[in-house]
């Protein structure tokens, strides 16, 4: 199975991304949920989907295969958070319990808090990915290390920033790319918002070189710079730059134009499908109700009908990984998660 933690598919960095609102330093979030309405059908889905990954869970408590299952796990993990599930509560509470303890014993185990999978080639992919997942757990999770264990991630994260406020494949400060570098940003910003500390000066590099990815003219963002500008590119990029309070620069402005003019072969399929719907529907919702509007109808019925009888997607990186993204496009709504409210 195939993820986007490989050179091939290297345009991947997930998720979830808020606007910061302040919580005090080293000290669990109050975390100020709300929830509007989603369609029955929908809210069946994603229902459907969890119970699918609940039947599906390893015995060390991850999930997917050997390959990359810290990334599988995290995605799995924000998955069950995204409807609003509580670890060590309810009927997905012990799933919950397990792939924290599995995320917070990979952290133990590795340099130092290094929680990518060695034998994967993009290993900083799921080292961000895991530190999202406890950001997010955050203020919910009662596990004693799971505060220790977020700070030295983020701590590798800080120190492996290049010169041009970008990151890459390892957890050493060398080149950069955009895909790693939305990935580590939005890894970053999870956990300040959790309370963990990170220093404004490496989001504020880490916004220079996003910008330096945009084509201007186009307002499209390439890989590691302005030229071949694309569309999962440029929802990741635009998003990032939300999320580290650059609502309104006209970067911003320029790449959601850029998505509204992409063909709507963007609603169905391509190389990166959930990858850059996964964003695109959060710029959407955080550029406002008419484009939020505009867009998630057709990227939530073209899942709808993608989705199996056992609950499940197999899109394109196999079934974990597909169906957490589903689950986490379809579910921008509910916003359980604070890195869904505006």
């Amino acid at each position: 199975m195939k993820f986007l933690l490989n050179k091939s598919l290297a345009t991947f960095s997930f998720l979830l991304l808020a606007i910061p609102v302040g919580h005090a330093e080293e000290s669990a979030p109050v975390q100020r949920v709300s929830k509007t309405r989603l369609s029955p059908e929908v809210h069946g889905s994603i229902s459907k989907g969890l119970e699918f990954l609940s039947k599906n869970q390893n015995s060390d408590g991850s999930w997917g295969q050997q390959n990359h299952p810290v990334a599988d796990t995290s995605v799995a993990l924000m998955a069950f958070m995204l409807q609003g599930h509580v670890p060590s509560r309810g009927k997905y509470g012990r799933n919950m319990d397990r792939a924290i303890a599995y995320l917070i014993n990979v952290g133990k185990k590795g340099n130092q808090g290094y929680m990518g999978t060695p034998r994967n080639h993009g290993g900083m992919y799921e080292h961000g990915l895991a530190i999202l997942a406890l950001s997010e757990a955050w203020g919910q999770s009662t596990h004693p290390d799971l505060r220790n264990t977020l700070k030295r991630a983020v701590d590798i994260t800080i120190h492996a920033q290049n010169h041009q406020g970008g990151w890459r494949y390892n957890p050493e400060p060398r080149d950069a790319d955009l895909s790693m570098t939305v990935m580590q940003t939005v890894a970053l910003n999870s956990a300040k918002e959790a309370g963990i500390s990170v220093p404004d000066a490496t989001l504020d590099k880490a916004v220079k070189y996003v910008l330096y990815c945009q084509d201007k003219n186009s307002g499209g963002f390439g890989y590691s710079g302005p030229s071949g500008p694309g569309f999962a590119r440029t929802c990741a990029g635009v998003m990032s730059l939300i999320m580290c309070g650059q609502r309104n620069h006209p970067a911003v402005k320029r790449g959601i134009r850029f998505m509204h003019a992409y063909p709507e072969q963007k609603f169905n399929g391509g190389s990166h499908f959930l990858y850059a719907n996964y964003y695109a529907v959060q710029c959407m919702y955080q550029s406002g109700e008419e484009d939020f509007n505009s867009y998630y109808p057709y990227v939530s019925q073209s899942l709808l009908a993608k989705q199996r009888d056992n609950g499940s997607w197999s899109i394109q990186e196999g079934e974990v990984y597909s169906t957490g993204m589903a689950i986490l496009i379809l579910g921008v709504p509910y916003r359980f998660l604070p890195i869904y409210q505006r």
